[in-house]
């Protein structure tokens, strides 16, 4: 974990100002500077379409009541594209646009789920099911309403008035 951070937050970026100070010395440094604040609003472009679609996804993956595994995925990945390219850098660029387009997002899905599998366990589906993976069933299955939970609400309800400011009437 600590060579992963050390990679992270010193190697990264050096090796981006390393290539932003290249492509100025070939380009020039005003149309460098000019190309990442195009490639931020690029990618805040994509963020904005690419992120509305996954969250379709997602809800009609709830609308159709199975676990919006891949979807969970596609939006974890959507959003980190997105933060890669908006953050100045052309190799976070790189790395941001292929997890925008939906088809080398299938293979970072698909590098992702063998990265957490096993890792990665959600519990507390109704009738005490778990499930782990992407895309995958919940393991357990269902069980009949009663018998074995593995979880209990306490709950207390207060009802609030529509007017938050109009006090309610005095009780005799």
């Amino acid at each position: 974990m600590g060579l992963l951070l050390v990679l992270l937050f010193i190697v990264v970026p050096i090796a981006e100002l390393f290539v932003i100070i290249q492509v100025g010395e070939w380009i020039g440094v005003w149309p460098t500077l000019l190309l990442l604040l195009l490639d931020a609003i690029v990618g805040s472009w994509l963020l904005k379409h690419e992120g509305r679609a996954a969250w379709r996804r997602f809800n009609q993956a709830l609308a159709e009541r199975r676990v919006p595994a891949k979807e969970v995925a596609d939006g974890f990945l959507v959003i980190l594209g997105g933060a890669l390219l908006i953050a100045p850098g052309f190799l976070s660029d790189i790395v941001g646009v292929l997890l925008l387009i939906p088809v080398t997002r299938a293979v970072a899905r698909r590098v992702l789920y063998r990265f957490t599998v096993g890792r990665v366990a959600v519990v507390g589906f109704p009738g005490g099911a778990s499930w782990s993976g992407f895309g995958g069933a919940p393991r357990g299955g269902a069980r009949p309403s009663g018998t074995d939970r593995r979880y209990d609400y306490d709950v207390d309800a207060e009802e609030v008035p529509e007017d938050p400011y109009r006090l309610p009437p005095a009780e005799d």
